[in-house]
């Protein structure tokens, strides 16, 4: 079989197929719109399609409140109540606090004397018995 490529034709031909192939594989590897690119797009479009998933939920929430706001008062009232912290006419707005009262009430002693340059309590004189 080696004796079909000891002509100079032979090896110009068997040159040629190899180089042939090496493009070929070049340009289904990495060419435009080979396997390579082609991965890289389906990926692209993939993530598209997840944001646009997204986007389609978030249009459907807002038309939902659209249908809301023009069909129905309670959304409006909801809106104005929480957002813009308006009342009815004869209400009482309360607002109810979150924080913790775990602290400790300071008694002051109207009584107690200061001296005003310290700021401190003068040492009460011995009181006999």
């Amino acid at each position: 079989m080696l004796e079909v490529f000891r002509s100079t034709s032979s090896k110009l031909i068997l040159l040629l197929v190899i180089v042939l192939v090496a493009i070929l594989q070049y340009q289904f590897w990495l060419g435009e719109g080979g396997y390579l690119p082609h991965q890289a797009l389906m990926q692209q479009i993939q993530q598209q399609a997840e944001v646009n998933d997204e986007l389609k939920e978030r249009n459907r929430i807002l038309a939902a409140e659209v249908f809301d706001l023009k069909n129905g008062t309670e959304a409006i009232e909801e809106h104005a109540r929480l957002d813009l912290g308006l009342v009815k006419p004869h209400e009482t707005f309360v607002q109810m606090s979150t924080i913790s009262t775990n602290y400790k009430p300071i008694y002051i002693d109207p009584n107690a004397k200061v001296d005003l340059e310290t700021n401190e309590t003068p040492p009460s004189p011995d009181i006999p018995d």
